[in-house]
């Protein structure tokens, strides 16, 4: 078993960062090499803007290649929430956005001949218990009829064509859903805004900011770059860069661990009897699992697992084993199956699990998808490089207020506390 991304590993390296010292003037400076930086950098590339990305480690190195796959349209924690705490105006907007960031993401794909395996799948949120079942299909009520019309209700005698396991008891389809090979899709981005004129550099992470003139100076281990305005997208990884003021964005975004497993690529009975729908999917418990099949037919199968901040060798391989476990039960024909990789990544989170994207002292920001980055992220990008360039009207979370979270700076003391609360309210819905 590797212990190491699925997505890194079956992806082909990016090859064109800058193999010198990081120095020279340019326009805008992006920090952060994941999916909106990326996309910031190549939308300002094309625009003739003179861009430089830098990246603490490699291309599609954070989240942008340590998720599930997915490209899942509709709001994390559900619409009639976002109506609640956002307004009907606003949570309308944010659905939408998420829809429109899958479309960005279809088109770059076929403008820059990206090979990334992207397909419509469709998206499966599973009800986990009976009593789930009332719940989730007044939500897919409210969307169907408010917001997304692209929806279905699926009932527990319809599942069997879906998914080859009996623990479910209803589904809501969301069609427009989506999935791709997320480590091909960070290196044609990466290899399409070179082409446009990005600069990158790996393996430059960060070490301070600090006022030149009207601009930014960006200092690295590896030399200083000069830059007119920064853009920082950094994501969960947000609390390993430690210049200030980055302080203001680590008192507001949650690092929590999320691991996955893959295993063996499964033989065509296998795939009939697991996934026979071949969609992502997604249980409707609190501490719940997501999956999907690779394009090799592996089942990729991740989850919480372990309410910690961390995300090294020792961390992942534990939860690997209560993802094996959990995997088991949902598919027990899979239950001694061979687990070829598993890994874990960071997920950012906002308090209300809402995304924000705006400019904070000088610093242009987007961060906090909340497990929805990596379809929002590309669109989020856009809208970074957009406000860049002085456009502003294209960024659909503008004005959303972002407190700090009390008693937080970037450790997440809380985690257990909020892991036995989660599972308490599992065991009680």
């Amino acid at each position: 078993m590797k212990l190491t991304s699925y997505w890194h590993d079956s992806a082909s390296a990016f090859t064109g960062a800058e193999t010198g010292p990081v120095e020279g003037d340019v326009d805008v400076a992006i920090i952060g090499g994941g999916f909106t930086g990326l996309n910031a950098a190549r939308r300002l590339a094309k625009a003739g803007v003179r861009v430089a990305l830098l990246e603490a480690r490699h291309v599609g190195a954070g989240g942008s290649g340590r998720n599930g796959g997915h490209l899942n349209n509709g709001i994390a924690h559900g619409y009639a929430d976002a109506k609640a705490h956002l307004g009907a105006e606003r949570a309308h907007a944010l659905y939408r956005a998420h829809d429109r960031s899958i479309e960005m993401i279809e088109e770059i794909i076929a403008e820059e001949g990206i090979d990334c395996d992207f397909r419509r799948a469709g998206k499966l949120k599973l009800a986990s218990k009976p009593s789930h079942v009332a719940g989730l299909r007044a939500n897919f009520e409210l969307i169907q009829r408010e917001v997304d019309a692209d929806t279905r209700w699926l009932e527990k005698e319809n599942l069997t064509e879906e998914i080859g396991s009996p623990r479910f008891h209803g589904a809501m389809l969301y069609e427009k859903a989506a999935m791709i090979h997320m480590g091909r899709y960070a290196t044609g981005l990466a290899d399409a805004a070179c082409r446009h004129g990005a600069r990158i550099w790996e393996n430059a992470p960060v070490q301070n900011r600090a006022r030149a003139g009207s601009g930014w100076e960006l200092a690295t281990p590896r030399g200083t770059l000069r830059a007119d305005r920064v853009v920082l997208a950094t994501g969960a990884y947000t609390g390993q860069v430690k210049a200030a003021p980055f302080g203001w964005f680590r008192r507001r975004i949650i690092a929590v661990g999320s691991f996955i497993i893959a295993t063996r690529p499964l033989t065509d009975v296998e795939v009939a009897a697991t996934l026979p729908g071949n969609r992502t999917c997604v249980t409707s418990m609190n501490i719940g699992n997501y999956f999907r099949l690779s394009p090799d037919n592996r089942l990729i199968f991740g989850g919480r697992a372990r309410f910690s901040a961390v995300s090294d060798e020792q961390s992942d391989a534990k939860s690997g084993e209560v993802l094996r476990e959990s995997l088991a039960r949902t598919f027990p024909h899979l239950a001694n199956i061979e687990i070829d990789y598993c890994w874990g990544g960071l997920v950012g989170m906002t308090k209300d699990r809402f995304p924000r994207a705006g400019e904070q002292d000088g610093l242009i920001y987007g961060m906090g998808y909340s497990g929805h980055g990596a379809q929002m992220s590309t669109l989020i990008g856009q809208s970074l490089a957009d406000m860049a360039m002085g456009q502003k009207d294209t960024n659909p979370l503008a004005e959303l207020d972002w407190p700090a979270i009390p008693a937080y700076s970037d450790k997440p003391w809380f985690l257990p506390f909020v892991g036995l609360w989660f599972g308490l309210k599992d065991r009680l819905s």
